[in-house]
């Protein structure tokens, strides 16, 4: 297919048509307004934890406007058009953006219109296909925020998914920090590993932490999170768990240790933040950490977009091994 023929043949998106089941239809772009732009897909990726609990239905009713994404199309639990994780080129617009990589906030599309200031420059020296990974950056950002770790302080990040692996890998930075990577799963070590960490079974982890950092996305992960923390420690959870109850053993030593539980979530700037960045600038900073390549470990699976639906059914039922799930659009290539 040459590109003419993709200008003239209306882009395709991804619909959870219901709980289960996915599917890429035929979508109608609006005209393009002169404070737009018109942007060509060229990688994605699917954020497991969250697209997962929406394409199984598991948004609960009371967080369904909260949970609704930039550009969403349609309602949980479906038909819906969900996803933020878009790398694409502008092909039409103003403001000098035509022909420049960009982010967008935007559901799983080949091609879509939305205002200029929806989308992020790439930085140089970032690959468009290793940006994939900015909004799973600007959380780990935002957690560390949460997370106010000190030089010195012994942290244990809970949880070896994307996130957990970009928030230690940035932990690790603080000065004089000793940080664990803690996962059940013993194939993780190899990226830890990659990504210069220190790698814990929840048996052999550090029991006096500093600050603990909750990102397994399964209650047992908090609990052994509770267990990591010394006195006085501050347990950040960043997991979701949709409609999903979490039963914490609350009687032990949590309130003889004075443990402090915050919850952490990317929606919203930390308090101390608020006054002086935004939504914008957090972004920005995530995308200029990207440069280092060494999160290209992160990247361990890559599926054409025409396989998107099988493949994100696959994921729900089975995510093993899955780090990143790269998405890479038709007339795509490494530059």
């Amino acid at each position: 297919m040459t590109m003419s023929d993709t200008e003239d043949t209306p882009p395709r998106a991804l619909w959870i048509e219901r709980p289960g089941q996915a599917a890429l239809q035929p979508v109608e772009l609006p005209p393009v307004g002169p404070a737009d732009v018109l942007v060509r897909s060229r990688f994605g990726a699917v954020s497991r934890g969250t697209e997962a609990l929406v394409m199984q239905g598991r948004v609960p009713e009371s967080e369904r406007e909260r949970m609704r994404c930039p550009f969403q199309e349609g309602a949980f639990p479906g038909p819906v058009k969900y996803g933020y994780i878009t790398v694409g080129v502008v092909e039409t617009g103003a403001f000098g953006l035509r022909g420049r990589d960009v982010f967008c906030l935007h559901p799983h599309q080949e091609r879509f219109v939305v205002p200029a200031d929806a989308v992020h420059v790439l930085p140089d020296g970032l690959p468009p296909d290793r940006a994939v990974l900015a909004a799973n950056m600007e959380t780990a950002v935002n957690v560390l925020w949460d997370a106010e770790i000190g030089p010195g302080d012994r942290v244990a990040v809970i949880g070896a998914g994307v996130v957990g692996c970009l928030a230690a890998h940035l932990a690790a930075a603080v000065p004089g920090a000793a940080v664990s990577l803690v996962d059940i799963d013993p194939g993780k070590a190899a990226v830890a590993t990659a990504l210069g960490l220190d790698f814990r079974s929840p048996d052999s982890m550090p029991r006096d932490c500093d600050v603990v950092i909750h990102v397994s996305g399964h209650p047992a992960g908090l609990e052994t999170a509770l267990t990591a923390a010394g006195t006085e420690a501050r347990i950040v959870e960043a997991s979701w768990f949709g409609d999903h109850s979490v039963p914490l053993p609350l009687g032990r030593a949590f309130h003889a240790r004075r443990l402090t539980l915050r919850s952490s979530q990317v929606g919203r700037l930390p308090p101390a933040r608020a006054p002086r960045w935004d939504h914008r600038r957090r972004m920005a900073l995530a995308l200029a950490l990207l440069r280092d390549p060494t999160y290209e470990a992160l990247i361990t699976h890559e599926c054409a977009f025409d396989d998107l639906p099988a493949v994100l059914a696959r994921i729900v039922e089975n995510s093993a091994g899955v780090l990143c799930q790269r998405i890479r659009y038709p007339e795509t290539r490494n530059d």
